[in-house]
């Protein structure tokens, strides 16, 4: 598809959202042409002409009717295609969530940086073993995640391009949302090279440098970031 070639599509759900969006660019294309087509050929047909006097048309005859009614008629067809697909794929990202995701993390918006609380190595939220970083989340791939997204302040929007998610964050409100990477962050000399976070909602003088990282890992590499984070966090602990 013509976006994985600008950005990875790196989620269950990616492909299937750049699919609509491509049936959308291509079908209004074809009728951007013709119509441009149709538009130019008709100037250059009826120029004028010396001693060729021009006519009057009403368009209220049938044969002058069809070309108005004809191509509405056709473009109505292809909205109905793109509300099928895109009301489908709605539906499979924002209504259906999993009922056992294998894990469940929390993500909290405020001017202007991201907080992720992750699940600790019982893979439980809400726990003593819980990882909490900012502007950084870590993840698995081919693990169904559930996120609980808040904001602290004003709205926000939680933007991951690689994953084709955008979900805004709701002061007073807690939405749930879900992501199953599928393809794990490239290594370069021997680190996982991140991926954008963005704040998509206007949110302030500091929205502009509102971003953050997502790793997604091999369940090996996510586990030793686990083990890093946790011995990190004991020693910090045991020297104050």
């Amino acid at each position: 598809m013509i976006i994985d070639r600008l950005v990875p599509a790196m989620s269950s759900y990616a492909e299937d959202i750049d699919f609509v969006w491509e049936l959308i660019f291509w079908m209004t294309t074809f009728w951007s042409v013709l119509c441009f087509a149709a538009f130019f050929g008709f100037l250059f047909k009826f120029r004028h002409k010396e001693g060729v006097k021009a006519e009057y048309i009403t368009g209220e005859e049938d044969h002058e009717k069809k070309w108005i009614s004809i191509p509405h008629a056709l473009v109505l067809v292809c909205d109905v295609f793109i509300i099928f697909f895109a009301v489908q794929v709605w539906y499979d990202v924002k209504q259906d969530l999993p009922e056992n995701p294998d894990a469940e993390i929390r993500i909290m918006s405020q001017q202007w940086a991201w907080t992720f609380v992750h699940p600790g190595p019982d893979g439980k939220l809400d726990t003593k073993d819980d990882i909490t970083t900012t502007d950084e989340l870590h993840v698995e791939v081919d693990k169904t995640y559930v996120f609980r997204l808040e904001s602290r302040d004003v709205m926000h929007d939680f933007s991951v391009p690689v994953f084709r998610l955008k979900q805004d964050a709701i002061p007073g409100r807690v939405i749930s949302g879900w992501f199953k990477p599928t393809k794990a962050n490239p290594v370069k000399d021997g680190k996982v090279q991140p991926y954008d976070i963005q704040c998509a909602e206007m949110c302030g003088i500091g929205h502009g440098i509102m971003g953050a990282k997502i790793y997604v890992e091999t369940a090996a590499q996510h586990t030793a970031w686990m083990n890093t984070k946790r011995t990190t966090e004991l020693a910090a602990n045991s020297a104050r």
